[in-house]
């Protein structure tokens, strides 16, 4: 009896200390097993972001009683990334614009929300959707990065902002997507830009007041300044002599999403982006490592001081981000208990690393790569087929995995401690790779040095090309690099994971609109839910008055970017009965479009083909068509109809308060002209194709990288 008054009690307290401080969170309670089983309080789950919940309520057995407690709809129409955070009472969650909602976590009530205002302008500097990955909390706050660098502490209770703070020179083409961490006090936020032409670095800001603490550099600066640190000086060294022009520009390597504190090891670990440009031909002539691309790194909490590094893909030139989301874990390897860092990178290999030394114990590869035959396991450097590189002459790659997709982007992996399996949604997807012979630095639109116009013309010239876009999830076993299952392929992207105690993963199978549970250790089906709309963000579990939940962001248009996409926080238990409102009828716009106007010409269209590549296909697509509705599909705009119109949004900005920028400053008036003809050119050109000949969109970085 004096053990349950105990128990009684101290629940007691804690629902108290909950009620006068949300968002209870702090290194005792990230420590406290019981505390992180019941919660979510960190975007990983834990530190070590193994996404596991120790829960077995809902196991193999009584899964196919799951049903939909409660939901809560979003005010967007755009795609859903974030993964939700639950704390003692509160759900809190990131949605696309960088805006966050509290909602009481028994009924989906909101309790606040609170809206940056990110201004429309800046999704000019975009690589890759209107996104946010997800929140962090402390110590009684919320802390937000905006998709214009800010970073935002919220007071828990109320949603008001307690500070702010620019994290980025906003003179340069910086955004930010993906979730913060808290160590130690420290506020840890990543940055994205690698396209447009900015220089990497991750900061920790002290938690209470916004102060910078420490930032680390992941690529060199200019070199004609001194290095900030030694680690900077090493990296300096591994870029050719004639690069300099590109590191003033930035170099890449952002920190787009991998970050990770282990409290073992007081170390942070930080996965690097890709290069600006992508092609290293024209980032690095003498074809050094440049490092820190493509790598990580690992640095010390308190002081932000280099530690180790691993560069996964030297002289990187197909954008192979090292940033696909990483997992602390102890192994037996060997017969001996292990610290190890693992990654399913974007590049198609699975790798293994000593968490305090960095030292490669393993590099697998978990799809049929075709870049690489292997990783030299003496000098950790992958053997890189020559002809992978794109030459010069025009030839091009077709790269597997493809250079946009990869092998496995940001959606979060699992390891569950009991069946000693890593779980991956994975790409499967090529990419023609050519040589830009034209291209040129471009100070507003993206840089990339490759022909991006061909992931549609080399296909065709090559109609004997393999080509997909596929993805699956399958299980791996870490010790061995092998796969243990897979499960069914489907079109397009996937979605993020979470493993349970109760033997289940539970993913969403991207546009297929599918919530599922799989056998954890045979990777058969158990249950399926429809959602309505696209599943990519990871699920969360937790526990919540005795009782297991599964929670899921949800929102992301198959197609069409004006359809109804029911972006909405979909919360299960056993024997939920509630059910989601019935979809609404929805026409697309017709495929109508215009003549070309009297005065175009053939060059005009080649032109304007040229300067949509490079301005407009990031986001809106291939010719125009937007292959996962992120943004209009510009064949079927009717704004094709009149050049005023075209004017108003591209050079004057008539849409920028929904994210269309003005790209006056880049564009003249003859070039909108020449652009908006190139459009009305490939409308007319899709119309008239038989079905069974019309082109498929290439998959849009927007959907496939994520930032």
């Amino acid at each position: 009896m004096t053990a349950l008054l105990a128990l009684a009690w101290a629940a007691s307290s804690a629902a108290v200390l909950a009620a006068e401080m949300p968002a209870n969170v702090d290194a005792k309670r990230m420590a406290d097993p019981v505390a992180t089983a019941a919660n979510w309080m960190t975007y990983g789950g834990t530190y070590s972001e193994q996404r596991f919940s120790p829960l077995k309520q809902i196991d193999k057995s009584n899964v196919t009683r799951l049903g939909l407690a409660w939901f809560a709809d979003y005010d967007t129409n755009l795609r859903q990334d974030g993964t939700p955070l639950k704390i003692d009472d509160v759900i809190y969650v990131s949605t696309a614009w960088s805006k966050v909602y509290a909602l009481d976590a028994r009924t989906g009530k909101t309790l606040w929300q609170y809206d940056p205002k990110t201004p429309g302008q800046w999704v000019r500097y975009l690589c890759c959707g209107i996104v946010n990955r997800g929140i962090a909390a402390w110590n009684g706050k919320i802390y937000l990065g905006t998709l214009d660098g800010r970073l935002v502490a919220l007071d828990a209770k109320t949603g008001k902002p307690v500070w702010e703070t620019l994290t980025i020179d906003p003179k340069q083409r910086y955004s930010i997507t993906s979730a913060p961490r808290v160590a130690k006090g420290k506020v840890l936020v990543g940055l994205s830009g690698g396209e447009y032409g900015v220089r990497g670095y991750i900061s920790a800001y002290d938690a209470e007041s916004g102060k910078l603490d420490w930032r680390f550099y992941t690529v060199p600066g200019d070199p004609s300044q001194p290095p900030e640190n030694d680690a900077m000086k090493t990296a300096a060294a591994t870029w050719g002599k004639g690069s300099e022009e590109w590191l003033k520009r930035g170099g890449g390597g952002t920190t787009w999403d991998a970050l990770v504190y282990d409290p073992v090891t007081n170390l942070v670990y930080i996965g690097t982006g890709n290069g600006t440009p992508w092609n290293q031909v024209y980032r690095d002539p003498k074809k050094g490592d440049n490092l820190f691309l493509a790598s990580i790194v690992a640095v010390n909490a308190d002081t932000g001081a280099y530690v180790w590094h691993y560069q996964e893909t030297p002289a990187e030139t197909w954008d192979y981000d090292a940033v696909s989301p990483l997992s602390v874990v102890d192994l037996n390897l060997n017969g001996q208990k292990q610290r190890v860092v693992l990654q399913a990178s974007k590049n198609g290999f699975f790798y293994v690393l000593a968490a305090r030394t960095g030292k490669l114990l393993k590099a697998t590869p978990f799809v049929d790569l075709n870049w690489a035959d292997g990783v030299d396991m003496k000098t950790g450097r992958p053997r890189v087929k020559p002809e992978a590189r794109y030459p010069a002459d025009g030839k091009g790659f077709n790269l597997f995995p493809g250079g946009a997709q990869g092998a496995h982007g940001w959606q979060g992996n699992a390891f569950s401690p009991d069946t000693g399996l890593f779980y991956i949604p994975t790409g499967h997807a090529y990419s023609a790779m050519v040589y830009d012979p034209n291209y040129k630095a471009n100070e507003t639109g993206t840089n990339l040095g490759i022909d991006f116009a061909a992931m549609r013309t080399w296909y065709t010239s090559h109609p004997e090309a393999k080509r997909s876009t596929t993805s699956l999830l399958q299980a791996v076993d870490p010790k061995t690099g092998q796969q243990v299952w897979a499960g069914d392929e489907h079109d397009g992207a996937t979605g993020g994971v979470v493993a349970t105690a109760g033997g289940l993963v539970f993913q969403g199978n991207g546009s297929g609109n599918h919530l599922r549970a799989f056998d954890a250790s045979t990777g058969k089906v158990l249950w399926s839910f429809d959602v309505q709309t696209a599943v990519l963000a990871p699920p969360i579990s937790y526990e919540l008055d005795g009782k297991q939940y599964i929670a899921v962001s949800v929102g992301g248009n198959a197609s069409d970017y004006y359809a109804p996409n029911y972006s909405r926080l979909l919360v299960f238990a056993l024997d939920g009965k509630a059910t989601l409102p019935p979809t609404t009828p929805y026409t697309p716009r017709p495929l109508l479009p215009p003549p070309l106007d009297a005065e175009a010409t053939p060059a005009d269209v080649q032109t304007g083909e040229q300067l949509y590549a490079r301005n407009c296909a990031m986001c809106h697509g291939d010719r125009g068509r937007q292959a996962r509705g992120q943004f209009p599909d510009l064949t079927r705009t009717p704004m094709l109809y009149t050049q005023d119109g075209f004017n108003a949004v591209v050079l004057k900005g008539a849409l920028s308060a929904r994210g269309m920028a003005s790209f006056g400053d880049a564009l003249k008036p003859e070039d909108t002209f020449r652009i908006r003809n190139f459009l009305i050119d490939a409308a007319n050109k899709l119309k008239a194709a038989p079905p069974s000949a019309a082109p498929v969109a290439a998959p849009t970085a927007a959907e496939a990288h994520g930032q």
